[in-house]
């Protein structure tokens, strides 16, 4: 239903254009009077709801993507960072990086919900579906472990920096971590608690954006300096593969159904990269705007949806990708 819903507002694209792009732009949807740098994004596919952290403007916006508007904007929150809806529990988890806090709101109306007190800088927020938790990177070093039922912090795991982007596999009890202060990518075992491996990062620095791809056993990471796209070997960290990709990117992800690889940039595009002859090439370098480095990619609506802030030119917008074969 959400997927005919999105399809429904967006305008129509030349066949042509389907076919020779990766990446076909379909429509955007202005967020209104939104100043600042905007983060990252969640979906709530039951009610067709797209939620943007807009981090410089301490609000979160919550787009309608049926009707392809914004229907509210919510305030009073101090510098959003990550977010993520748990259907669990049909609540929404705002991390807030100006005062530590993970807000939580009801899902039906968005109401508050309570909130978790982790004291500084809340980051990136991912749910465990198979543990039902919600996982949040945080302050000087640690991942916080919440219950989304009794909105209480279960446990932490100490890191050696602040971790940035992180994944938890699905098939093993491994949460791999970008910890780029401490120049290298953590192996946390969820179950224990505690982190199990280190693997270095060497000459690469500024490891923000990271995926994992199950299916091939790989662990994708995006570093700043130099801009370099790196696949390493979920088994022990070796490394598969380096190619040079766009700047000051920020979210990285794997489309499985095409065994291609999306990273988004505030250098102003979109790299994708696909499988050719046993290795990764880049097939495309999509124009968007200065800036414009979070998004979230979303396989079941075969969708990218792009963040981009407010310049002079037009007020800030969600810029929805379309994928192709």
């Amino acid at each position: 239903m959400l997927a005919l819903a999105v399809v429904s507002i967006l305008s129509a694209t030349p066949a042509h254009a389907a076919q020779a792009e990766p990446l076909v732009l379909e429509s955007k949807i202005p967020l209104g009077d939104v100043n600042g740098r905007i983060d990252h994004l969640a979906v709530d596919a039951g009610r067709e709801r797209l939620y943007v952290a807009e981090l410089g403007n301490g609000s979160v916006g919550v787009v309608d993507l049926k009707k392809g508007s914004v229907i509210r904007t919510l305030t009073g929150f101090h510098e959003p960072q990550g977010i993520a809806y748990e259907a669990g529990t049909d609540t929404v988890h705002i991390a807030n990086g100006g005062d530590g806090s993970v807000r939580v709101l009801h899902g039906s109306d968005l109401t508050p919900a309570g909130a978790v007190e982790l004291g500084a800088d809340a980051d990136n927020v991912r749910i465990d579906s198979i543990a039902h938790q919600v996982v949040v990177g945080y302050g000087s070093g640690a991942l916080a472990v919440i219950d989304p039922i009794t909105r209480t912090k279960l446990a932490q795991i100490p890191l050696k920096a602040h971790p940035e982007s992180f994944q938890l596999e699905t098939n093993g009890n491994r949460i791999f971590v970008n910890v780029p202060d401490a120049r290298e990518i953590a192996v946390v075992d969820r179950a224990a608690g505690k982190q199990t491996a280190s693997w270095p990062t060497r000459e690469l620095r500024k490891n923000f954006p990271l995926a994992i791809d199950e299916a091939h056993q790989r662990v994708w990471v995006m570093f700043r300096d130099p801009a370099k796209l790196v696949a390493l070997s979920m088994r022990d960290g070796s490394l598969l593969t380096a190619l040079d990709a766009c700047a000051d990117a920020d979210d990285l992800f794997v489309d499985s159904k095409r065994d291609r690889v999306y990273v988004t940039c505030g250098e102003g595009f979109i790299d994708v990269f696909a499988a050719q002859d046993g290795g990764y090439v880049k097939i495309a370098h999509v124009a968007t705007s200065p800036g414009a480095r979070t998004a979230l990619f979303v396989p079941a609506l075969d969708r990218l949806f792009l963040a981009v802030r407010a310049t002079a030119q037009e007020k800030a917008a969600v810029w929805i990708f379309r994928t192709s074969s």
